[in-house]
């Protein structure tokens, strides 16, 4: 071969090596915006669900399906090996925020970053409102439904055990696929820590003989007042009554003892019906809680505020407050002023309704004027 055909076949070759590293380059190019630029078609509040068996071909096609310009199989391919992400997707629910590239979306998917929702157990609900606020919450597997609270409590691995109180009042995570068991089973677990805590805590010279006890008081406190520094004042108050034997008298109690027959109005033959609820007619705790209480109130309970108050009353102002009383007299008193309270509030209320009456019946009149 000659020098000058050398010559020409070293260039030739040279020019392919040129292209094609032009062509990777653009190929790399063409790669990492796809891998790092935001997926078009994405709106608040998108997801995508991976199911078990899914392979990246398949997520990839439920992202289309879903309206995502979602970009190359061979693509999100090559981008899966690089991330270590191949054959590791993880099974759950992942968030398709505007703005959310594909490798941010494999990274999710390799880690398990799913999306967590959430269900919050209020301080002072039942089990029937619980469990009705259950029902309702989206995504999770409803398998409680049918199931009597007896039955419900044995699912838990709880049998003969009363759900009432039972589930400590807080914000709960949890991600599509779990079920309301899931979340009763690590509410129950929470409040039994709780419950151990306070009771490890209580005072040494504390009435209550039991857990069990200081469970009950702590969801009666936890009804009688949203007040935070309220709370030790009136579990002193009841743990008084109970050392000398007086009853507790607290109304919610009888509430509680009327279920569902609780139209929104206590009256003098609720206080007056015997039930094991009624604290009126009763002596000592009622057979179980009445709530769930949260960990203000189960501390407050533990270690209640020394005193010698044995009554107390609402102020009756809308604040939630309460007028506190060693005695009867200074407690029928209070009541006096509650009640002078209670019905001027009544007629402000009756006042404020007649003029709001009285404006639209004179609006009505000067718009027909008008006509």
């Amino acid at each position: 071969m000659s020098r000058k055909t050398g010559r020409r076949l070293g260039g030739f070759f040279l020019l392919i090596l040129l292209a094609a590293a032009i062509g990777a380059g653009l190929l790399w190019q063409r790669y990492t915006r796809f891998a790092d630029a935001p997926m078009a078609g994405l709106e608040e509040g998108d997801s995508v669900v991976v199911e078990s068996g899914d392979s990246l071909p398949i997520v990839v096609r439920k992202l289309r399906e879903a309206g995502v310009s979602a970009g190359d199989p061979v693509e999100w391919r090559a981008l899966a090996r690089q991330l270590g992400a191949a054959g590791k997707l993880q099974v759950g629910e992942y968030a398709l925020q505007p703005g959310t590239s594909p490798r941010e979306l494999l990274i999710a998917m390799r880690d398990g970053k799913v999306i967590s929702h959430r269900f919050t157990i209020v301080e002072g609900w039942n089990i029937r409102e619980l469990r009705a606020a259950l029902a309702k919450a989206e995504l999770l597997e409803h398998e409680t439904g049918e199931l009597a609270d007896a039955a419900l409590m044995k699912a838990l691995g709880q049998p003969g055990q009363h759900p009432e109180g039972r589930f400590l009042p807080e914000t709960y995570l949890y991600t599509r696929g779990d079920s309301d068991l899931d979340v009763l089973r690590r509410a129950h677990a929470a409040m039994d820590k709780a419950l151990d805590e306070a009771w490890q805590q209580r005072r040494p010279d504390s009435v209550l003989k039991t857990p069990e006890e200081l469970l009950i008081l702590a969801s009666i406190v936890e009804k009688e007042t949203g007040i935070a520094e309220e709370r030790p004042r009136i579990a002193g108050l009841f743990e008084r009554r109970l050392r000398i034997g007086m009853r507790l008298q607290t109304d919610p109690t009888v509430i509680y003892g009327l279920g569902v027959g609780y139209d929104g109005n206590i009256r003098k033959r609720d206080l007056q019906t015997d039930t094991p609820y009624n604290t009126y007619t009763r002596a000592g705790l009622p057979p179980t809680p009445i709530a769930m209480p949260g960990r203000d109130a189960l501390q407050a309970t533990a270690q209640p505020a020394p005193g010698e108050d044995l009554f107390f009353v609402a102020v009756g102002d809308g604040s939630g407050r309460h007028l506190f009383a060693r005695t009867l007299a200074e407690h029928e008193a209070n009541v006096r002023s509650y009640l002078q309270r209670y019905r001027q509030g009544q007629q402000v209320r009756a006042a404020s309704q007649r003029d709001a009456s009285q404006r639209e019946a004179s609006q009505g009149d000067s718009s027909q004027g008008t006509q």
